[in-house]
């Protein structure tokens, strides 16, 4: 029996954007959930492919899914690397991954997301509230992220009106997750 056919790349647009000054204000914490930001230490790296699978199979998230268990482990646990996960009344709803390798520069915050069972409750501005002042807390010049077409289309906005400023676009190929 013939193997399937790779389906074809995605295509996206990526816009890469900064901060250059630490936000006066952290967003609220919303009322009614118990909300909880645990950094974790040497995740375990079934653990992370859970979250990053949760959180980036919907944006066809695709830097972290095929490396092994130890080229993974070692990007995780790397001193340069900060991950922290937001727990929703019990259950994991998200994590953020902060570079720290670009310092004193800058902060990069590699990924952030919630998985689809938790977005829409008004949770992803304090969260990124959350991770942006994690990031500044390195003491950086500037903090960095990016989107794409194929993240969340509230993303772009959310990211600017936290105070995020375009600074670059760029094109990419993206295998899609079938």
């Amino acid at each position: 029996m013939a193997g399937r056919a790779k389906p074809p790349l995605l295509k996206a647009r990526v816009t890469h954007l900064e901060m250059t000054a630490m936000p006066a204000h952290r967003m609220p914490m919303p009322v009614g959930p118990r909300l909880a930001l645990m950094q974790a230490r040497n995740m375990p790296v079934a653990f992370y492919r859970y979250l990053y699978e949760q959180v980036g199979r919907p944006h066809h998230w695709s830097e972290r899914r095929f490396l092994g268990d130890e080229e993974l482990a070692a990007r995780i646990h790397a001193p340069t690397t900060e991950v922290a996960v937001l727990y929703v009344d019990g259950s994991p709803a998200g994590f953020y991954e902060l570079d720290l390798a670009g310092l004193p520069e800058k902060t990069e915050i590699v990924y952030f997301g919630l998985t689809p069972d938790f977005q829409g409750r008004g949770l992803a501005g304090f969260f990124l509230s959350e991770t942006i002042f994690a990031a500044w807390a390195h003491d950086p010049e500037a903090v960095a992220i990016h989107t794409n077409t194929l993240d969340s289309p509230k993303a772009l906005r959310l990211y600017q009106k936290m105070g995020f400023s375009p600074v670059g676009c760029s094109e990419e190929e993206v295998e899609p997750w079938i």
